[in-house]
């Protein structure tokens, strides 16, 4: 069960450490065209590295597991972690593989994103037995889609049969299990996932049907989740997006943090599209990510 009531003790998030290489251009090339870029910026990202970076900076005890290559962007991926106080005990330096990297074009607030999975590939039930102690004890469990889908089914799986809540962010999407669906605390699609995943159901039969556990992003829109069979819709927060990578996976680290320390699912919600709001307003998936001073002082700006 998640800790309601006292003080958190850790969230572990399982899943993909990537190089991002963003390139920022006034718009993207057509096929067989060639345009000039604006600049160039090596900036630590992988959905999972990203969540725990979002959750440690907003006040949780954090350990990443995952793998990275022996290589330097392995390294300075590591570093970037230790450095927002996320736990790297368990991200597996391996050789003879290539740390991940994702490759991001942004045009005008908006990004496109090729991802290469090279050491993600690797994280493997050996990894996540070494860790198992760790996991165990977690408030919450992180997953994402970055990492191999034997490894995602074996974590949901004995999460469930220990009771250990996880939160699936389906993302970048590949079909769902039914059973992974039943088995996790909390999935969190935008829109286009959730039309792919829930083939031929309305946002409100999605919702109506798995209160609490879909939280269904969808851009200016908000937030939208099921209670009571009704459709409970948290606004986002007006700001001026600079770009949007790592957005998404803020909004579930920061998600992860505030459902651990006992917020309900409103305040939660609204805790973390605060922190995805604040993330957009800068360039680069982690280095965009706020403290906690931060969305707390937007939050109490926007009441």
């Amino acid at each position: 069960m998640i800790n309601l009531g006292g003080m958190m003790k850790h969230i572990s998030v399982i899943g993909s450490c990537n190089m991002d290489l963003v390139v920022e251009v006034d718009r993207r090339p057509m096929p067989g065209e060639t345009v000039l870029g604006n600049k160039m910026v090596l900036s630590p990202g992988g959905k999972g590295a990203n969540q725990a970076v979002a959750a440690a900076r907003l006040g949780a005890k954090v350990y990443m597991i995952g793998c990275v290559g022996n290589d330097a962007y392995g390294q300075m991926l590591k570093k970037a972690m230790e450095d927002s106080n996320v736990n790297t005990d368990y991200v597996y330096v391996l050789d003879n593989v290539h740390t991940g990297t994702a490759h991001i074009t942004v045009s005008n607030g908006e990004n496109t994103i090729i991802v290469i999975k090279g050491a993600n590939s690797e994280v493997s039930q050996k990894h996540i037995e070494e860790a198992w102690e760790t996991i165990s004890t977690s408030d919450i469990v992180l997953l994402q889609h970055e990492i191999s889908k034997e490894t995602i089914d074996y974590v949901i799986k004995r999460c469930y049969e220990e009771n250990i809540p996880v939160l699936l962010n389906p993302a970048p999407y590949m079909d769902v299990p039914e059973e992974w669906i039943k088995k996790v605390k909390y999935i969190t699609p935008n829109e286009h996932e959730a039309a792919l995943m829930f083939k031929g159901y309305t946002r409100n039969e999605i919702l109506t049907s798995n209160n609490g556990k879909v939280i269904m992003t969808a851009g200016k829109e908000g937030v939208f989740y099921g209670e009571n069979n009704s459709i409970i819709n948290i606004s986002g927060f007006d700001v001026k997006a600079v770009d949007t990578t790592g957005a998404g996976d803020t909004f579930n680290g920061a998600f992860a943090v505030a459902r651990s320390e006992g917020k309900n699912m409103k305040e939660s919600i609204r805790f973390a599209n605060a922190a995805a709001a604040l993330s957009v307003t800068k360039f680069g998936a982690q280095s965009g990510m706020p403290y906690r001073k931060d969305v707390e002082e937007l939050l109490k700006c926007k009441k």
